[in-house]
């Protein structure tokens, strides 16, 4: 907003010229009235009309140049917002399950569209309505008087439609937010809720959120209708009145009739701001609310200084007694958790549900940060490693797995300006190749937002191509045969015997045989604690003697 300060002082010298040329038609008014039709003279009349349209030219100018600067000025926060919003909303996302990122947006858009819009030419206008009173008090005290009751009358009932409806504006958006997420992960299982008939049901928790929004959304306009109603009809009273008020003094012999008319335009000119922003009060409470929850979500959020970029890892991963809480709770899934991974060498974790495999694979990418120990990445913390500098050496393939809206070459290559060799020995080393070219379109099929053309086993693959995209130096898999067939865990295994061959660590989470057995060592999990971990054999072998066999269990899952 202090970027924005320049643009807006700009906006408000030019408000102040715009206002002093709005009292040219009330001038004109005056002049036609007074000397004009007393006078009869054509070339009065003829030079104050040449006059006046010079000086509406000029207004106009002034005009169209404050709209474009506010417009400017929209898009110079936006572009200024656009970077960090992005960047917050991801962040927030991963410490929270709420659904933020929609509302941030929607946020940005709302603070943006409320400096380009009407609500801030009324609030730039507001500071010269004690111009044009003034101007009323000049032609006679009592039109004065008649404008300055009116606009106190209006502001106050502007303030009242404030304190009548935040509370309830206010809970009405968090009641809609609300019903919003819960539609938003309903259509994420739509197969689901199609599959179970549960359509119905679905829509009626959505039905019954969204109508309590609507029903506080609806009294909340129901008072400010009110009160927007009764400043309207102040207004008219108010015109009605000063015309009367002109016409008596008029009679009097007090002023003119071309002050009585003049004094009319000038009040109308006076209450036009304040009764714009009671208007606009409404744009002016969703802009505020919406720059407290930015305010917010970036409070939580603050930027943190980029970490000094280090030279390329090799690989070597070292998890020494690390606890990790996940973000909103307060029980740990980890505890004391040690082990390390070296370069060309190949880590199993297996444990039953809920042990904190997928935890632990979190927190190795550095999306759950560990709330004791380390986790490090050749000697250096995960907390020094810029994750835009240390991804591209990170194959992270995660349980659930997640495709974006683009094309097979998109996905593969994490959207980035890459040639199609590389994507293509990707694709070959996951051996995924055959199966993308019998694809429509081949490299080019544009795949649906989650990849939802895909089979769950065709996914899998293409994520894998993925994570092996740019020969990571580490390699992170959750479960990465959960949906395969045999051919695919053939491949799978070929793909990771090749990885350790070109000097890879692998950090692979599964349960099923085919797997473990190109692993060289295995760490056992059970509620969040590490029983075992040593080399596959030993470490198999002691399971198999105290009669535990999860390195077997077909069981899938945390």
């Amino acid at each position: 907003m202090r970027s924005c300060r320049p643009n807006l002082l700009c906006v408000v010298f030019f408000s102040a010229f715009i206002n002093l040329l709005m009292l040219v038609a009330p001038l004109y008014m005056l002049q036609v009235y007074d000397r004009v039709l007393m006078s009869k003279s054509y070339v009065t009349l003829t030079a104050l009309t040449v006059i006046a349209l010079g000086c509406l030219v000029v207004y106009g100018i002034l005009e169209f140049v404050r709209s474009r600067i506010l417009i400017r000025t929209g898009l110079k926060l936006d572009e200024y917002l656009n970077e960090r919003v992005f960047r917050v909303i991801f962040k927030a996302s991963i410490g929270s399950s709420a659904d933020t990122s929609a509302q941030a947006l929607r946020d940005t858009d709302t603070i943006r569209e409320f400096l380009s819009g009407g609500a801030i030419i009324a609030f730039c206008d507001a500071p010269w309505v004690p111009l044009f009173i003034i101007a009323g008090f000049l032609l006679h005290p009592w039109l004065g008087l008649v404008s300055l009751i009116g606009a106190i009358v209006i502001f106050i009932l502007a303030l009242f439609n404030d304190l009548s409806t935040r509370s309830l504006m206010g809970e009405a958006s968090g009641r809609s937010l609300a019903a919003t997420h819960y539609a938003s992960s309903s259509l994420r299982n739509a197969e689901v809720v199609h599959a179970l008939g549960m359509i119905s049901s679905v829509m009626n928790i959505w039905g019954h959120r969204h109508s309590e929004g609507l029903v506080l959304q609806t009294r909340a306009s129901d008072r400010a209708g009110i009160f927007l109603a009764t400043s309207r009809f102040i207004r008219m009273a108010l015109q009605v009145g000063i015309l009367g008020v002109g016409a008596y003094l008029a009679v009097r012999g007090d002023i003119t009739p071309g002050a009585m008319i003049a004094g009319s335009i000038i009040m109308g000119r006076a209450l036009a701001p304040v009764e714009m922003g009671v208007g606009q009060w409404r744009t002016f409470i969703f802009a505020r609310n919406a720059y407290r929850r930015l305010a917010e979500i970036m409070s939580q959020n603050p930027i943190e200084e980029r970490p000094m970029p280090l030279p390329e890892p090799i690989g070597e991963v070292t998890v020494d007694k690390v606890i990790v809480v996940p973000p909103g709770a307060e029980t740990p899934v980890l505890m004391n958790v040690s082990l390390s991974v070296t370069p060309g060498t190949a880590l199993g974790l297996i444990g039953p549900s809920g042990s904190g495999k997928s935890s632990l694979a979190r927190a190795l990418v550095g999306v759950w940060r560990p709330h004791a120990g380390s986790i490090r990445y050749d000697g250096a913390e995960i907390t020094q490693w810029d994750p835009e500098q240390l991804g591209p050496y990170l194959g992270y393939m995660p349980q659930d797995v997640e495709l974006f809206s683009g094309t097979v070459a998109d996905n593969i290559s994490r959207f980035q300006q890459a040639d199609s060799t590389t994507v293509v020995e990707a694709a070959l080393k996951a051996g995924v190749h055959e199966m993308i070219l019998e694809f429509p379109d081949g490299y080019n099929t544009e795949l649906g937002e989650n990849g939802y053309a895909l089979s769950g086993g065709q996914r899998q693959r293409i994520a894998l191509a993925r994570a092996l995209y740019g020969d990571p130096k580490v390699l992170i898999l959750d479960e990465p045969n959960a949906n395969l067939d045999t051919e695919g865990e053939h491949a799978l295994a070929e793909a990771l015997k090749k990885a350790k061959e070109a000097g890879q660590a692998i950090v692979v989470i599964s349960h099923r045989a085919s797997l473990l057995s190109i692993v060289d060592n295995v760490a056992v999990l059970k509620d969040g604690v590490l029983l075992r971990f040593g080399s596959r054999d030993t470490v198999l072998a002691e399971l198999n003697q105290a009669n535990k066999p999860l390195a077997l269990s077909t069981d899938s899952g945390d």
